[in-house]
Formats: structure tokens, sequence, C-alpha cells
């Protein structure tokens, strides 16, 4: 019990250092199937890790600007409940202006003031988490970062759109 409780956090702790996380961040060791259907496999359902239900993930590339911004944003899905985070390092040396909106069917849309410090560490930023209205594929985030006031320029925009390419 006690490597349980030592291992699920490092694993949730280090999910955002994943540049592609496809569609999951729950390790394949860790699940039954292909992750998207339940299993007929004795043992309990895939979704559930002893700690709640599993968080699925859809996030766009890490993306980094030449002024000293890296962001990658995705969209998060728990059981019915779905948001917007967005990783990011700013190493401008200066606060910036944040904001991440996510984008739902029936053109509804979250936005968040992001608060992103000048001490060049990781941190995340997030939306209020709501009732999914629709698939998980319907909704969108996007986050941003400019330099602070209304004429601030932007210096990064980073989407929860996939890297995939469509070519045959």
């Amino acid at each position: 019990m006690v490597t349980a409780a030592v291992v699920l956090p490092l694993t949730v702790a280090s999910a955002g250092q994943v540049r592609d996380v496809g569609d999951a961040l729950v390790p394949a060791a860790l699940r039954r199937g292909d992750g998207k259907a339940p299993s007929a496999a004795p043992g309990g359902p895939p979704a559930l890790l002893g700690l709640g239900l599993a968080t699925t993930a859809r996030c766009g590339p890490q993306l980094s600007s030449p002024e000293g911004v890296e962001a990658q944003t995705c969209v998060l899905t728990q059981g019915v409940v779905t948001w917007a985070r967005s990783y990011y390092r700013n190493a401008t040396g200066t606060s910036l202006d944040a904001e991440l909106s996510l984008m739902g069917p029936g053109g509804r849309t979250t936005q968040m003031r992001c608060d992103t410090g000048v001490d060049d560490e990781p941190a995340t930023c997030e939306t209020p988490r709501e009732h999914s209205r629709g698939t998980a594929a319907a909704y969108t985030a996007v986050a941003e970062f400019a330099e602070r006031g209304p004429a601030g320029a932007l210096l990064l925009r980073s989407g929860s759109n996939s890297a995939e390419s469509n070519d045959s």
C-alpha cells in the first residue's frame, strides 16, 4: 500500500512533463484494453485507479517563443467533467498577461486569467471544471501569453490541437 501511495502521486505530478500524452495520462501498463472502452477482463473497470476516475488529455505540441515563454495546452476530461490546463514556463524575466480559454459545443467559452510570475519555474493554469457537453473531441483550449498592458505584444499562443499529420 505504501508503494502505491508513492508511485501514483509521482505519476500525476509528472503528467505535465509529457510532450505528447495522446488520449490518456494513464500509462499503458495500468490500462486494460485500448483505454477507450471498458474491458471484459476481471479486476474492475479500466477508468479506476484506486483514487477515482482516470483523467484523459488531448494536448497540443509543446511550443516556445524566442522571448522565453514555453507552453503546452490540454483539454482534460475526468468522468463527466471537462476543463483546460496549460503547462507553461515564463523565462522572460517579467510578468506576463496570460489567458486560458476553453471552447466547447454550442459556442460555450470559459476564460481564465493566469498569474505567470517571474520565477522561471514550470507552472500551470486551469479553467474551472464544468459538466461535459458532448465528447472530449468537441472541446478546444487555447492559452495566450503577452507582454503586460493593453498594447502588449503577443509572445506565444498554445492550443490543444494535435500536431498529427493528415497525410496519407
